[in-house]
């Protein structure tokens, strides 16, 4: 299908009405009805411009900022493979050039503004009363972040939030851009491993994992490949569902990273309900869900890195094309060391053997 954008008003009203047709129809999520009519879902929804979606003035720092007007809320960060869901109001918000920081406590995010592309604010009839959303897309229309207004959230907060960042045209339709272009990565034969190795050993803080990337030109999952053993152990792809259940079992705190180029949702606290839904593994906590679709892990690896505060690990997953589905650490401040019931919850995790599959 063309790109809305360039739609003329009969072709974006059959759009408009394929699309209705096949949530009501189906009973399919924006995401999926999009999908199916091979559009992206910012593209869906900007259909709706002028009607029950509004197009934001894209000050997407400024506006995003402004966000804890609006009380407690339900912030949504998802990829391909994964959904996180957060309760909780947005706070103590910053930003350093295109990078902001949302530390508020039970809301914590890490952004990255250069991603962002486009938002609306959506007000949609539902079977249980009207929704209010702001959602917010890439370039490609893929969804960066949504928040979710609760009963309780501060719906005043939210119509006069969309007052003053209504955008002055409002025409439906999204133009989209190119793709970033990724980081140049060498062969393996480029590498330069001896001096990769010595560089992960003499790591201080786990931020400096990215930077090294950068410096030997290196994908996530490239460099864990060439990793040393005692750094990076290939394990299998059932290891996330056989950690969260072990984790639910010990009350465990533990923190679970989901994000996209523009947003990394972070959960910190313990994980108790575990259901599987078919290929869907589930965490289902007042407060804090997971849906992650278990069938598009590729591989999982258990990573160490050296820090001022001792080794900090994780588990780490990802799907086919290399990118990261989601990240396990144990719960822990900057400062504290890493919790020795994370450890033996890492340990139980059986080794890949056949490491050809990674």
């Amino acid at each position: 299908m063309q790109n809305t954008a360039r739609l003329d008003a009969t072709s974006l009203q059959q759009l408009r009405h394929a699309f209705v047709k096949l949530r009501t129809e189906q009973k399919l999520r924006n995401r999926d009805a999009a999908l199916a009519l091979g559009i992206s879902e910012g593209e869906a929804l900007a259909a709706f411009t002028g009607e029950h979606v509004v197009r934001l003035t894209p000050r997407f720092i400024e506006l995003f900022e402004e966000v804890p007007h609006l009380g407690p809320v339900m912030a949504l960060t998802r990829n391909e493979a994964a959904v996180h869901e957060k309760d909780g109001q947005y706070g103590n918000m910053s930003h350093n050039g295109d990078v902001g920081l949302v530390l508020g406590g039970a809301i914590d995010l890490r952004v990255f503004y250069q991603h962002w592309a486009s938002g609306f604010a959506v007000r949609e009839a539902t079977a249980h009363g009207e929704q209010k959303s702001l959602q917010f897309f890439d370039a490609q229309g893929h969804a960066v972040h949504k928040i979710f207004l609760r009963e309780h959230s501060n719906h005043v907060a939210f119509d006069a939030f969309v007052e003053r960042w209504s955008a002055a045209e409002q025409v439906p339709g999204l133009m989209l851009g190119e793709l970033a272009a990724s980081p140049v990565v060498k062969d393996d034969s480029e590498i330069d491993v001896p001096a990769f190795h010595a560089a992960w050993d003499a790591m201080s803080d786990t931020h400096q994992f990215f930077g090294m990337l950068r410096q030997f030109g290196l994908a996530r999952t490239q460099a864990l490949r060439l990793a040393e053993r005692r750094y990076a152990l290939p394990v299998s792809t059932g290891a996330l569902q056989n950690l969260l259940v072990r984790a639910s079992e010990a009350a465990v705190p533990i923190m679970v990273f989901v994000g996209n180029r523009g947003m990394i949702q972070i959960h910190t606290g313990p994980v108790k309900t575990i259901r599987v839904m078919g290929t869907w593994l589930n965490v289902l906590d007042p407060g804090f869900n997971l849906h992650l679709r278990t069938d598009l892990i590729a591989s999982a690896w258990v990573v160490r890195k050296p820090t001022s505060d001792g080794i900090v690990t994780s588990l780490e997953l990802f799907d086919l094309q290399g990118e990261n589905i989601a990240m396990l650490f144990g719960a822990r401040k900057p400062g504290a060391p890493e919790l020795e019931e994370w450890r033996e919850l890492i340990a139980e995790l059986a080794p890949l053997l056949d490491e050809a599959s990674v």
